[in-house]
């Protein structure tokens, strides 16, 4: 018997560039369905972008019908007006899956990079390095917003799939045992 594919669209938002990744996972076997990036022109207000992003949200969304929504939290900055750009976008993109009812779960970029390469402080080149061989991925996008949004899908699917989330609530591992003896291979 076949157990239906787990489908999660992950975002890098941006208002000048935003990457986005549909991965489909059936247990522990990840397929990539769609990796993007979306290069916003300089001539287009910023209101014009924000809606640009929902509708690709939107689009996404309609045509993959993702199980979740994983997205990047903005990260402090220097420049308070960057931030709530980013903010924006993000925000503009949340909305967008919040419509069609699909659980929204954001992280930060530390917790992406160490789910991905075991490293919080990994460069961007080294995600990318991570997920070609996760992922058998041969050709690298133009963009490494997408690769950031491969990323986001890829440390959602961790974090839901994790033995240890699923053990959450329990004291430690000696509980676990106590509640669940039937786990235990002898």
């Amino acid at each position: 018997m076949q157990t239906a594919a787990k489908i999660i669209l992950g975002i890098d938002p941006g208002t000048v560039i935003m990457g986005y990744s549909i991965i489909a996972c059936t247990r522990q076997k990840i397929q990539m369905r769609e990796m993007h990036a979306i290069k916003f022109s300089a001539r287009l207000d910023g209101y014009e972008r924000l809606s640009r992003i929902h509708e690709k949200v939107t689009e996404l969304i309609q045509v993959y019908q993702p199980h979740e929504f994983a997205i990047e939290a903005p990260f402090f900055g220097k420049n308070v007006q960057s931030m709530l750009k980013l903010g924006r976008a993000q925000g503009v993109a949340i909305a967008a899956a919040m419509h069609f009812n699909i659980p929204v779960t954001e992280y930060s970029p530390r917790k992406i990079k160490q789910a991905v390469t075991g490293n919080g402080n990994a460069a961007k080149e080294q995600v990318w390095k991570m997920l070609q061989q996760i992922l058998s991925l041969k050709e690298a996008p133009e963009y490494f917003d997408a690769t950031d949004a491969l990323a986001v899908a890829l440390c959602h699917h961790y974090q839901i799939s994790s033995p240890i989330k699923a053990a959450a609530g329990f004291k430690g591992w000696e509980d676990f045992i106590k509640k669940n003896p039937d786990k235990i291979k002898k």
